[in-house]
């Protein structure tokens, strides 16, 4: 049986989609929007509390240094689910907050380092964030804040949860009691005394039991502060989104997202805060999670020395290859983050370019993305899925014949694309980018292989896989001329 996906892109999306069975993803034929709910550990239909106001909150950098592509995965992930809200219920009507932490020890160490003041750091990094996800393809959330613009709103939380029984003052310290909170533990599904003997626990002496945790610590002369009533401190990490999401969106939300680092102690710690200092009612009727980037089967971490940063990775690569890259696995699977992957990446994004190109001459049709490919991105944004149908869709347009139908797929293929955020340079301006994008050195080798094998199916009688071959070969710009029973490549 023939493989449907013919790029080396697509071939690891077909493998991608096959293992998705893992995260029970499947195609669907319902419309509505289905969204895995780490809480509940389902996929659930979601049904946002006021279709007039859908509500999303994304847990965002901490500017103290340059953001890896680990970082960047669900800054590209959450983006494309809100391209898929906003399609589904209107621009106006879906509300996006997406964090800066800039108040962190590892802010102050960093300031100290330079001997500056914390805003010099957080200015610097918060900017190069924004730059290195726009370059991405990554749309401005509605909101932004800060933690140190809120710090109104943090004290005020504090306050509540003391009044409420849910924390206490211990030397300069505030602590949340988790034992005041009946279904603590239950978004990550830990157990307290499991809790407890965990690595990432604090076990101080004013604690009344070991797995409380900080809402506001005291700060010293040397460190920023801010002034309240348990004295010159900061909040901790965890209050501060909890009452940024308060302050930006609302006491309930429809989407918490985050990696899935954060479902412990961060998103557990969020849960138990904000329910407390509001009866009880829920934070996010569903939470979000995505997996982890690993840098050639090995997790990325600063001790391997292994740590990709966005901003030296544009050096080398277009944004849009990025962006694909990371959108080629599913999105709570883990993603191997290679050489291979990115030059396949590019490989493929060539072909789409070259078809958009191919058809520049045609006036698109002003038309949806088409059911197959809207099914996989309702189904928990099944990118892999989504992918696939979009290089069925390259396909039929290099093969269409009448006007009507090339406008008809050209449409489809950038209405698709706008929701996966590619697309967004003219063909043109793409293959004729300092990057080489089209035209790499790098490409040469793969070239090579796509020639050889169409030799092979030529040998093997295989009219038709060689035709292909030939197909793709051309939609990249590359034109075969076969002599004496050999065959040659040249760029057009």
């Amino acid at each position: 049986m023939k493989a449907i996906l013919y790029t080396p892109i697509a071939q690891l999306v077909q493998m991608r989609i096959e293992a998705s069975s893992r995260y029970k993803i499947e195609n669907t034929k319902v419309m509505t929007i289905q969204l895995y709910d780490t809480y509940s550990r389902q996929k659930r239909e979601f049904h946002p509390a006021d279709k007039t106001r859908v509500t999303m909150y994304l847990c965002g950098p901490t500017v103290y240094s340059y953001a890896h592509i680990g970082n960047a995965r669900p800054a590209v992930v959450y983006d494309v689910l809100y391209r898929l809200l906003r399609a589904e219920y209107g621009k106006d009507h879906v509300v996006y907050a997406r964090n800066i932490t800039d108040v962190d020890d590892k802010i102050n160490a960093a300031a100290k380092a330079e001997g500056v003041t914390i805003d010099v750091i957080t200015d610097k990094f918060t900017r190069i964030y924004r730059e290195d996800t726009a370059a991405l393809n990554v749309l401005k959330p509605d909101f932004e804040p800060t933690a140190t613009g809120h710090m109104k709103e943090m004290i005020a939380l504090v306050q509540r949860l003391i009044e409420a029984g849910n924390a206490y003052e211990a030397e300069g310290h505030v602590l949340f009691d988790v034992t005041s909170f009946d279904s603590y533990g239950a978004l990550s599904r830990r157990r307290l005394k499991d809790m407890i003997a965990g690595a990432r626990v604090e076990v101080a002496a004013y604690k009344r039991n070991p797995a409380d945790f900080v809402l506001w610590k005291p700060a010293d002369d040397n460190d920023p502060g801010w002034k309240s009533p348990w004295g010159r401190g900061r909040p901790g990490w965890h209050l501060e989104c909890s009452a940024m999401i308060e302050a930006v969106l609302g006491t309930r939300i429809d989407i918490h997202a985050g990696g899935q680092d954060l479902i412990f102690p961060h998103h557990e710690n969020e849960r138990a805060q904000s329910m407390c200092s509001h009866d009880g009612k829920r934070l996010a009727n569903y939470w979000l999670h995505n997996g982890f980037l690993d840098m050639d089967s090995e997790k990325m971490s600063k001790s391997l020395g292994n740590v990709k940063l966005i901003h030296e990775l544009l050096k080398d690569w277009h944004g849009e290859v990025l962006r694909f890259a990371l959108l080629s696995a599913h999105y709570r699977a883990p993603l191997d983050w290679t050489g291979s992957l990115l030059e396949q990446a590019k490989t493929t994004l060539d072909r789409y370019y070259g078809t958009l190109r191919r058809l520049g001459d045609v006036k698109a049709a002003k038309v949806p993305a088409p059911a197959s490919f809207m099914a996989a991105l309702h189904d928990d944004l099944n990118t892999p899925q989504a992918l696939a149908k979009l290089s069925t869709l390259s396909t039929l347009a290099n093969k269409a014949e009448k006007e009507s139908e090339k406008a008809q797929l050209k449409g489809e293929m950038l209405a698709a694309g706008a929701l996966l955020g590619l697309f967004e340079v003219e063909p043109e301006v793409w293959f004729k980018s300092d990057k080489g994008l089209g035209d790499k050195d790098l490409d040469a080798e793969a070239i090579d292989k796509l020639v050889a094998a169409r030799v092979q199916a030529r040998k093997d009688k295989d009219w038709g896989e060689a035709d292909r071959i030939r197909d793709v070969l051309s939609e990249m710009n590359i034109v075969i001329e076969d002599k004496d029973g050999h065959s040659i490549w040249r760029r057009n």
